[in-house]
């Protein structure tokens, strides 16, 4: 009988060699500085949603042993990723003796044979059979590209040879920034769907980023940064959450502009009225700086592309649409199902439990019936597509040498189309979150189910590739939000506090390695969001493969409390003053964010106290910007956010960022982290320091703006 234990005791040895083994971190380092260690039920609760049973001291050594045999049971390992030019060696497991081969099929087409080398390690029984291991020498000029390896094993007594594939990715070792940014390059940041226009359906669209991004090229802007612009839910309740989408994958059309479609200008009278009269209905939001909603705007841009797809298509237009959803396959075909799913029968958590299997012949004969809506929400995937082509193409016409940079949310929602397309690709009885952190002292559940490392590997990496491919059709950047998250992740056990988790540690050499050979292909730069406890190996690795990192004027501090001196800041980084999950300077500046987090009660120590830290922090700022003699005696408030933005293009980071709203003076945040229904996340239109709402026509003519935009410029020009 198991002896009853403690659930929050310490975790005992054997526990703790079980989790390392498994990539389950025992100790991690806090933000006061203090090392830390989960607890036994922390530990215990990942393993389980890692398929590792760890429930009694018989069965952590089980586990154990089960872990050290798994390598030896295979001929070849699931997935192998190596850098091109880089010496790296593949191992091969077969019953001692036995004659083996190993060649690889490259993607081309072509073949390569590739040379054994000595390996001394000695051959272990398995399942009663003594298992042999053969190491071979990958060729240091393989080209990039995903290719197979195939490995033969003649055992001596049969009479068919036994063969075993693997996938082979070689990846950049290093990818290099492109010529056309030159030195070094400057962009805005922005949220889309709060940029609008005056032909807006209530939320920012493609439109309203083409012409953004057309502006602001001709300012002389390199990038225009937007939120992600994933999938959301279909129909019902819109999450309002960029970073928690139904998929990673595929884009949420409500960022679609109806009438730029090109049946729109074909339709008869009555089906334009129809498009316009939907059009009538939000349009009003557009000049109002109250919340968005989401909800309102896409029911109205729903009902009007339902217009427009009924009308129907050329044949040559037909083609276009056919070949798109060719060329997008199953994952494509999966969401559309997905989303006629939740249209007929709402959040996924409320659908018949047969439909829960994407794979049920329940599912199969809901295919059948839901056909025409399959096709529609496939169609849609088809429009938003073009429009964002058009934008980037806009861009980069008006001389932005990377055009739109995206964003990549960590994770996904449990219920969204991704976990139901592809179930065995997430963790089970776990969420991703943070730890505490200064701005965050609860830590922080961000409700979304972990990719599982060991599934990733089996499956060749193709969730991880087949959305960054997707994401990067049409930009010229990609910022990876959490980029950590490549490395590891904060684990929370189901039902336990987001402070109660743990790190789970992914394969980063194969995870970076897929990333960079993704963007290589498409020409797009990578930035990785690295803010928050991370360690600095990690940053110098990420620098090391040619990804930029994230510095954000605030949080950059030297070991004394003082703001860093630009010099000091790194040259593979994306800088910025703040981000989306602070006031807009202007905000932060008087303290906003002190007490938007009081009201909210999310502070974890007296106010008063936190005030008097961040009086210090803002007077520490404004001495050092007089140093540097960016700053006189009494600024005004616009002063101080241009002299900010001139420090940190003082800096030698490759990119800087301005955000939008500190250049029209806007003061509320977009997001405020730890809060759901408290505060109005992501639902913030761009509006000035007075709240009246700014429009993408009212930009070219924004004083505020303009002044910003010049002072970064005149900056770029004397660095």
């Amino acid at each position: 009988m198991t002896e009853q234990r403690n659930a929050h005791e310490p975790a005992g040895e054997r526990l703790k060699h079980l989790a390392e083994i498994h990539g389950v971190s025992t100790e991690y380092w806090d933000y006061h500085g203090n090392l830390a260690a989960p607890s036994r039920e922390t530990l215990v609760a990942v393993l389980t949603a890692l398929g590792v049973d760890a429930s009694s001291d018989e069965q952590i050594e089980c586990s154990i042993t089960e872990a050290d045999l798994a390598p030896w049971r295979r001929i070849l390992p699931p997935t192998v990723v190596a850098r091109q030019g880089t010496k790296a060696s593949v191992a091969v497991h077969a019953p001692e003796g036995a004659g083996v081969e190993l060649g690889v099929a490259l993607e081309d087409g072509g073949t390569r044979e590739l040379t054994r080398v000595e390996d001394r390690t000695s051959p272990r029984e398995v399942d009663d059979v003594l298992i042999g291991r053969a190491t071979f020498a990958l060729p240091l000029d393989l080209p990039l590209g995903w290719h197979t390896l195939v490995a033969r094993v003649r055992v001596e007594g049969e009479e068919n040879v036994r063969t075993a594939t693997a996938s082979l990715a070689v990846t950049p070792d290093h990818l290099e920034l492109p010529a056309s940014l030159g030195r070094r390059g400057w962009g805005v940041m922005a949220q889309l769907y709060s940029v609008r226009s005056r032909g807006s359906w209530g939320v920012g669209d493609a439109d309203d980023l083409a012409e953004l991004a057309s502006f602001l090229g001709d300012e002389g802007a390199d990038f225009l940064l937007i939120n992600p612009l994933h999938a959301a839910e279909p129909a019902g309740t819109m999450t309002p959450s960029p970073y928690l989408p139904v998929t990673r994958r595929f884009v949420n059309p409500i960022y679609i502009r109806p009438e730029n479609i090109l049946e729109s200008s074909r339709l008869s009278g009555p089906r334009r009225s129809l498009v316009q009269w939907g059009l009538e209905e939000v349009q009003e939001a557009n000049l109002n700086a109250e919340p968005i909603d989401r909800d309102t705007a896409w029911n109205a841009k729903r009902e009007a592309l339902e217009v427009i797809f009924a009308a129907g298509r050329s044949r040559a237009r037909q083609r276009d649409f056919e070949r798109f959803r060719a060329e997008q396959g199953e994952g494509l075909e999966h969401f559309a199902l997905w989303s006629a799913l939740t249209e007929k029968y709402g959040e996924m958590s409320q659908w018949p439990e047969a439909l829960r299997d994407s794979h049920s012949a329940q599912v199969v004969s809901e295919t059948h019936e839901l056909q025409e809506r399959i096709d529609f929400f496939a169609w849609l995937q088809w429009i938003v597509d073009e429009q964002l082509e058009r934008a980037q193409a806009q861009a980069k016409a008006a001389g932005m040498s990377l055009g739109i940079m995206d964003d990549l949310a960590v994770g996904v929602h449990p219920y969204g189309a991704d976990v139901w397309s592809n179930p065995e690709a997430f963790a089970t009885g776990a969420e991703v979150g943070a730890p505490p952190d200064m701005y965050n002292q609860l830590g922080q559940n961000w409700s979304q189910p972990p990719w599982s490392p060991l599934r990733l590997a089996e499956t060749s990496y193709a969730p991880l590739r087949d959305m960054v491919r997707t994401v990067l059709r049409h930009a010229g950047a990609l910022r990876v939000d959490h980029v950590i998250g490549l490395f590891r992740l904060w684990w929370v056990p189901e039902g336990m506090r987001a402070d109660q988790g743990a790190y789970v540690r992914y394969d980063h050499e194969a995870m970076v390695g897929v990333l960079l050979l993704e963007a290589h292909r498409a020409g797009a730069v990578i930035i990785g969001e690295d803010l928050g406890t991370v360690e600095p190996w990690a940053r110098d690795y990420l620098a090391s493969r040619g990804v930029l990192g994230t510095s954000v004027l605030w949080f950059e501090k030297q070991d004394d409390g003082w703001p860093l001196e630009p010099e000091a800041y790194r040259h593979l980084a994306l800088s910025t003053v703040n981000t989306h999950d602070l006031p807009p300077t202007a905000g932060y500046l008087a303290d906003e964010h002190v007490e938007l987090r009081e009201r909210l009660g999310l502070l974890t120590e007296p106010i008063e106290q936190v005030r008097v830290e961040a009086r210090i922090e803002r007077e520490r700022m404004l001495a050092r910007l007089r140093e540097h003699g960016l700053l006189r005696k009494d600024p005004t408030e616009r002063e101080v956010v241009e002299a900010l933005h001139r420090y940190i293009v003082r800096t030698p980071s490759a990119l800087v960022g301005v955000a939008l709203v500190d250049g029209v003076g806007e003061r509320r945040c977009q997001n405020q982290p730890g809060t759901d229904q408290e505060y109005p996340n992501w639902k913030i239109p761009l509006a000035d320091s007075a709240g009246e709402v700014v429009l993408v026509e009212d930009l070219p003519d924004n004083a505020r703006l303009s002044s910003l935009l010049a002072a970064v410029r005149s900056e770029l020009r004397q660095s």
